[in-house]
C-alpha cells in the first residue's frame, strides 16, 4: 500500500515539483496519454501531466455514453481556457456492448474497466505512440478495492496485474498517496478554478454505477435527467456527494386516477471527508419534497423517488 501523504502533511508546493519530477524522469522524451473525466481527479493528474511534458501528454475525453448531460462540452471548455487542447474521442457504441446483458455488479464495472483500459484506450496509445498512460487513482481507490468493497476501476497492480502486460502501456498514479481533500488542494496550487477542483465526486463507471440491473441507453438517459434535477437542487447544501440512482423492480404508482406501473429513483446525499466513512445529509422535508416532485415532473417514467438514510458503512456512497 503506497504511503499516505494527509491534507495537514501536504506540502503542495513541492509535491507538485516532486511528481512534476517524476513524471518527466519516467516518460523521458516520449510521449504520455492521459484519459480526461472532468473530474477532480483526473482534472489534477491532467494539469499535473502538462506542466511535465507540455505537448509532450495528449489528452483526451472518452465519450463513453455514459455521462452527465453536456460533460463534453462543458470540460473541453473548462481545460480550453487552461490553455489544454482535449480530444473527444467517441466510444459510446463499444460502451454499450460491452454493458448489454451484464446486470452484476462487479462484472459490470470489470465491463467498464476492459472496454477503457484494453479495447478504446489501447487502441488510442498504440496509435499514438504513447508508452505510458497518466491517471488519477488515490488511495481511496486502493483502499475500497484491496479490502474487496468494491472493485475500482482504475486499479491493477494492487490485484498483481501488470498493466504492461495486460494493456501494452505503464500507468503513472501521481495522487495515489492522496486522498480526496489532498486532491483539492493540490488542483487549486496547479490553478485549477474553484468550479472544477470543488466539485463532487463523480464515479469511474460514470453513470453505469447508478443504474442497477440493466445498462442501456434508454435507463442512462433516465438516471441522467434524474441526476440533473438532484445536483440542480442539492448543490447548495455543502455535502461532500449528491446522486440519483435507478432501481431495477418496476413499482406500483398512481397517473390520472389509474394505476401505473414505473420507475423508482432513489436520492443519496453524503456528508464526509474522504469518502471513508459518510453520513447521510439532514436535508429539511421541504427540499426532499421538491425533489420527489421535480424528478417525478422532469423523469419519464418515475413515480417513486425515495432518500437513503443508511450510513457508510454499512451502505457505500454509489449502489454500484
Amino acid at each position: 500500500m503506497p504511503k499516505e501523504i494527509t491534507l495537514q502533511e501536504l506540502d503542495t508546493g513541492r509535491f507538485i515539483e516532486e511528481k512534476v519530477r517524476d513524471i518527466r524522469e519516467a516518460v523521458g522524451d516520449g510521449i504520455a496519454i492521459n484519459a480526461l473525466s472532468g473530474g477532480v481527479d483526473s482534472s489534477t493528474v491532467t494539469l499535473l501531466g502538462h506542466r511535465a511534458l507540455g505537448s509532450r501528454l495528449r489528452t483526451v475525453f472518452i465519450e463513453n455514453g455514459l455521462m452527465r448531460e453536456g460533460e463534453a462540452r462543458q470540460v473541453t471548455g473548462w481545460f480550453r481556457e487552461l490553455g489544454v487542447a482535449v480530444e473527444v474521442v467517441d466510444a459510446r457504441n463499444e460502451f454499450f456492448a460491452a454493458l448489454a446483458g451484464v446486470v452484476d455488479p462487479e462484472e459490470k464495472r470489470e465491463a467498464v474497466t476492459q472496454t477503457f483500459y484494453r479495447d478504446v484506450f489501447g487502441r488510442i496509445v498504440k496509435e499514438s505512440g504513447a508508452r505510458h498512460l497518466l491517471q488519477g487513482t488515490i488511495l481511496t481507490d486502493i483502499d475500497e478495492t484491496v479490502a474487496g468493497i468494491k472493485r475500482q476501476h482504475n486499479v491493477f497492480e494492487q490485484l498483481g496485474i501488470d498493466p504492461q502486460e495486460a494493456f501494452g502501456y505503464r500507468i503513472l498514479e501521481p495522487l495515489i498517496e492522496l486522498r480526496k481533500d489532498g486532491v483539492r488542494a493540490v488542483g487549486k496550487a496547479l490553478g485549477l478554478p474553484s468550479e472544477v477542483f470543488t466539485r463532487i465526486p463523480f464515479p469511474g463507471p460514470a453513470l453505469a454505477a447508478r443504474v442497477i440491473g440493466a445498462v442501456t441507453p434508454e435507463r442512462i438517459e433516465t438516471v441522467r435527467k434524474a441526476t440533473a434535477v438532484v445536483e440542480g437542487l442539492l448543490g447548495d447544501t455543502g455535502a461532500f456527494q449528491y446522486l440519483a440512482i435507478l432501481h431495477e423492480d418496476r413499482v406500483t404508482g398512481m397517473r390520472n386516477g389509474k394505476r401505473d406501473f414505473g420507475l423508482q429513483i432513489e436520492v443519496r446525499c453524503w456528508d464526509s471527508v474522504d469518502a471513508r466513512v459518510a453520513q447521510p445529509t439532514e436535508i429539511s422535508f421541504d427540499v426532499l419534497k421538491r425533489l420527489a416532485r421535480e424528478i417525478t415532473r422532469e423523469v419519464p417514467g418515475v413515480v417513486s423517488v425515495t432518500y437513503n438514510i443508511t450510513s457508510k458503512p454499512p451502505s457505500t456512497i454509489e449502489a454500484v
